[in-house]
Parts: structure tokens; sequence; C-alpha cells
């Protein structure tokens, strides 16, 4: 019998489809995160030891920025497909079991608020509630972030849960990405084996190129291209609206207007200009690893950069199309509505905020970073 092979434009299409039923719900069903399983989205960084086929970062980053041109909320669930790369520090036991099912594993994280856990003789018992669960609803394996201690130099540690451990409330209810799920996780006295546990930015425990580079680079990364496939989306339609509706006052097409042309030729030049940026420095960062030794502090610190400017970036794209398109995005539904929310998510996450610039800027310079969590 033969199987027809899924292609990424199958997904996309049936993601075209179903887009307003995961809107509505406020998560990504997890029949479609299996489609996204089969386009290899979460194997992408699980090690080949494991059966994996990790891609190329830059390979990734732009599976995910197609993902998000057609849903931002998809892509951003799509894009904790790096964030396995975090458990590197485990165990190899505990790799070992989470692995033990196949490469295709479903993570996700709520590491903030750091609830208090309670020592137990081989481990914690954890309670407490956590926000931003992104994509909880379809995961195989869960963290929650607990404190560390003298041990992880005051590095906070993560710790997996079973999802039929957890409670997950349903609150999300917000203007921007609103399909991703992120709800908050709940749980109440579990106990987690320490193994089960790992230090953030901790040293990986198998040596492969997927877990040298560096994984909470890779995070902010991921998160911050999911904006510009909303801008790619914003200008899209720009472009295709300004070449051919006629206002409601029956003056000329946007596309006849000078300052419309000229303003959707800058957003375009600053979207891919940042981009060649972001994706210039996932290159030259991947390219450092393969000889076995970490990517650099320098590298980290363009990989840092370029992703908090893009995020940053692509928001102001959107905002830039919004204003250029008169009154049309001010009525309930206009797709630009719903853009302009999606892009004001990535920017506002603690991976790429304006503090990026700051502590990049200072490693640069060769002084420490100045904000935590940095490598």
């Amino acid at each position: 019998m033969t199987h027809t092979r899924t292609t990424v434009d199958d997904v996309l299409d049936e993601l075209r489809r179903r887009r307003a039923e995961f809107h509505e719900q406020r998560f990504v069903s997890a029949d479609f995160v299996a489609r996204l399983k089969e386009i290899g989205v979460y194997r992408a960084a699980t090690p080949r030891r494991f059966g994996g086929d990790p891609m190329r970062p830059a390979d990734f980053l732009r599976l995910v920025e197609r993902i998000s041109t057609v849903d931002g909320s998809a892509g951003w669930v799509a894009a904790f497909g790096c964030q396995t790369t975090y458990l590197g520090s485990l165990p190899l036991e505990s790799l070992e079991e989470i692995y033990a099912d196949g490469p295709d594993v479903v993570f996700a994280g709520a590491l903030y608020p750091v609830q208090e856990a309670r020592r137990t003789t081989d481990g914690f018992s954890v309670t407490g509630r956590w926000k931003f669960g992104s994509g909880c609803k379809a995961a195989e394996v869960l963290c929650v972030g607990i404190p560390g201690d003298d041990s992880t130099d005051g590095k906070p540690r993560g710790a997996v849960v079973r999802p039929a451990d957890v409670t997950i409330v349903e609150d999300w209810d917000v203007i921007g990405m609103r399909a991703t799920g992120s709800f908050d996780l709940v749980l109440d006295e579990v106990p987690v084996l320490e193994r089960r546990t790992f230090i953030r930015g901790g040293a990986p425990t198998i040596d492969e190129p997927i877990y040298r580079y560096p994984p909470i680079a890779y995070a902010a990364q991921a998160l911050s291209v999911v904006s510009a496939g909303v801008a790619r989306a914003a200008l899209d339609f720009a472009e295709e609206t300004g070449a051919g509706r006629v206002g409601i006052t029956a003056a000329p097409r946007l596309a006849d207007r000078a300052y419309y042309r000229a303003g959707i030729a800058e957003a375009e030049a600053m979207l891919r200009s940042a981009r060649a940026y972001f994706f210039e420095a996932a290159d030259e960062a991947w390219d450092s690893v393969p000889d076995g030794a970490a990517v650099r502090d320098d590298l980290n610190a363009h990989l840092r950069l370029s992703a908090a400017h893009l995020a940053r970036t692509s928001a102001e794209v959107v905002a830039k199309v919004v204003g250029l398109s008169g009154t049309a995005p001010i009525f309930t539904g206009h797709p630009l509505q719903e853009l302009l929310g999606d892009a004001l998510v990535p920017q506002s996450h603690a991976f790429l905020s304006p503090m990026m610039y700051d502590a990049a800027g200072a490693v640069l310079m060769g002084l420490p970073a100045t904000v935590p969590a940095f490598r």
C-alpha cells in the first residue's frame, strides 16, 4: 500500500481552513499538532541518539515563519518544537524515558512565576500555579519552574511532569495570539524525582550539535520569528489590497497614492533587513558548533540581539501597515486588527524585551550580560 507523504503545503492548507476554529476555542487542537509532527516540527531538536532528525536552526525557524504567515498562534505553538533543547541537561536516564515512544515529543512549559518546591528524600513535592503554558492542551511533556539552590548557582530548575498530574485552567482571553492556549498550569503536591529536574541553561548530558546551540537563544529566536511571519502576512495583505481596492469615497486606489507606495516599500525594507540579520546570526552560530565547541559569547549576543530586533521591527511593520490603510482597519473583523494584536505579543516576551539591547551591547564590549539567563 502506498502512503502519500504529508507536505508543508498540505498542513498550511488545513490551517487556513481551521484557523477560525482554533481561535474560537483559544487553542490549537491536538489533532492538528499531530499534523505538525508529520512535517518534522517535533523532531527538529531531538538528538539523533533518540531517533531525531535535527534541523539546522535557520531551517526550523523558516518553517515556523511559514506557519506563522498563515496563523501566528499556530506558529507560536510550532515554535516549541525547538524547546526540547531545554531538556538537554537532564540525566541520560530521564531523556531515555522522555523519548521512549519515539522522537516526536510535544513539549510545553510554564516556567514563571517560579514556585516553591518542598524537598523530599528523592526529589521535590511541587505545588503552585504557573502562567503562559502555551500549547499545553496538546503537550506530552510539561515543565514548570521551581527555585534553584547552591548546587545550581541560583539558576532556577525546570521540573518535568506528566500532563495527567497537571490541572489546566483555561483563562487565556487576549487580543493577540488568541489560539496559543497559553493557559495556567496548576500542580498540587506533585512528586517529581530529582533526575526529572534540570538547570535552565545547564550543560547538556549528550554531545550533539543541536545541544551545543544555546537553548535560551534558540527559544527566543523561535518566538521572534513568529512575529516575522505575522508581519509578512500584513505586508502581503497590504500589497494585494492596495493594488485593487477603491475607497468608499471613490478616491484613488491605495496603490495610486505616493505615500502608500513609499510607506509599504519602507516597511518591506525594514522587515527584510531585520530578517537578514536574524538569519545571518543563526547561520553563523550554527556553523561554529560542529567542531565540538560551544557557541561563543559574542555569537550568542548576536542571536539574542537579532531576535529582539526582529520582534520589535515586525511589530513596527504591522503598525505601519495599519497606519497607512485608512479607515478600513477600524471595522470589527478586519484582518489587520488580528495581525496587529498578534504582532504585539512576541516583543512583550521576557526573552525579547528591550533589555536585550543593553545586555547584548554589554557582552559585545566584553562586559557581563546585564540580564539573567542571557545564555
